[in-house]
């Protein structure tokens, strides 16, 4: 329970408590997520959260569902409770009603709506709630070492629960005693909150122009499939397996310390132990099925291994071409793209095999999400240094063409 929670905690008791004094019958309305125009406080918070670093992010699975209440239907609430209050007072009096729209929604798809129509990007990276509620702890901290003491964040872990939970209510009981039912639709109270603040509309036009429910060209390059899922962060709980099971070999392999033969054989023998166990238990102990692996998971197919023999033999056969290209020093292009291989691979001979391979792992995981979070950036920067690769390509081939032909020319007339 955060301050705000406890604040209407403490006003709901004096409200009740009210109830019975002097002749006055009081009642409690507790209202789910309020909004409409002249909001102060949630709209406004969605558009800075828009205009921050978190603007592409969603916290959590993004399937939370919320209850949200029109600010006309609260109005309609108040009268009805009033009407009842002053005719049948004590079928009401000291009962607290719960008032929402009779709508359940998803928290992230009502804040895209209502952003998208004042000209706001849709967010769709999903981030789990737990590695941001990290991210608040390190922020806040450094915050506070290094700025100021009244250092305060966009986001709360208070903040983090609420936008990554389901949390509705059911205003079924104000229905049936109070006679309450929604006047305005939730799709008709979105409409006239974003004509409300228009006022801080976003102005640039291709925010508008965009379709953001077409897949991002980082799901694209990644097949749009199980992989981009994982790279991209979209099913949580396999790309923290994944980085665990990644983790765990990079440990066995690379910091036990053994050898990578000594390695693969004690896993090849962990492997083998587990099998065996799984093999020899019974179909059933005390009381759970053990489900069997049929012999079909260790068969491999034919066409695949025919399309992994294929692939080796066009990896090599590029390889061969490549060489053969290269020694017939025809084309200048080819070459000085394996003299740039070369001096890549010689600038990370001086780094360990474990730390390539960890900032590889750390790349991955992170590259495509970066690529999708500011895609247009890292096109314009990519579009940016082909030209001038493709420049400096040019003007090399150019003249290491005519230095070797002024110096094969010279070299004939010594002769």
């Amino acid at each position: 329970m955060d301050v705000m929670d406890d604040l209407r905690a403490q006003v709901e008791m004096m409200v009740l408590d009210a109830n019975g004094r002097d002749g006055l019958s009081t009642c409690v309305l507790r209202v789910s997520n309020p909004f409409g125009p002249g909001d102060d406080c949630f709209v406004p918070f969605l558009i800075a959260k828009a205009k921050s670093a978190w603007a592409k992010f969603i916290i959590g699975s993004g399937k939370n569902l919320c209850n949200f209440t029109y600010v006309e239907n609260v109005a309609h609430a108040n009268i009805c409770a009033e009407q009842v209050l002053c005719s049948e007072a004590a079928s009401v009096a000291g009962k607290p009603f719960f008032i929402t729209d009779h709508e359940k929604v998803k928290f992230w798809d009502f804040n895209s709506n209502i952003l998208e129509g004042l000209g706001y990007q849709r967010p769709k990276i999903h981030l789990p709630a737990k590695l941001v509620l990290l991210l608040i702890v390190l922020v806040k901290g450094a915050g506070q070492k290094s700025l100021s003491r009244s250092y305060s964040p966009l986001l709360t872990p208070a903040m983090v629960h609420v936008v990554s939970c389901t949390k509705t209510f059911d205003s079924s009981k104000a229905q049936r005693l109070i006679g309450y039912s929604p006047v305005t639709s939730l799709e008709d109270g979105i409409s006239v909150t974003v004509e409300s603040f228009s006022q801080l509309a976003n102005g640039l036009p291709y925010l508008r122009q965009k379709d953001f429910s077409q897949p991002s060209k980082a799901e694209l390059l990644l097949g749009s499939g199980k992989v981009a899922d994982i790279l991209l962060w979209r099913d949580e709980k396999r790309t923290f397996t994944c980085l665990l099971g990644l983790f765990l070999l990079f440990h066995w392999f690379l910091l036990s310390g053994r050898t990578f033969i000594s390695s693969t054989a004690k896993l090849l023998l962990l492997l083998s132990s587990i099998l065996f166990s799984h093999g020899v238990l019974p179909c059933s102990m005390f009381g759970f099925s053990i489900e069997k692996m049929p012999s079909s998971y260790f068969e491999v197919s034919e066409s695949v291994v025919r399309h992994s023999l294929n692939t080796i033999a066009s990896i090599w056969n590029n390889g061969l071409s490549l060489l053969k290209s290269v020694s017939e020093g025809g084309n200048w292009n080819i070459f000085i793209k394996v003299i740039g291989s070369l001096y890549l691979v010689k600038l990370l001979l001086p780094f360990s095999f474990s730390v390539l391979i960890a900032i590889g792992v750390i790349c991955l995981f992170s590259f495509f999400i970066i690529y999708e979070q500011c895609e247009e950036e890292v096109e314009k920067l990519v579009t940016i240094s082909a030209s001038g690769l493709k420049k400096s390509k040019e003007f090399l081939s150019t003249k290491l063409s005519s230095f070797l032909a002024t110096y094969v020319h010279k070299s004939e007339k010594v002769q």
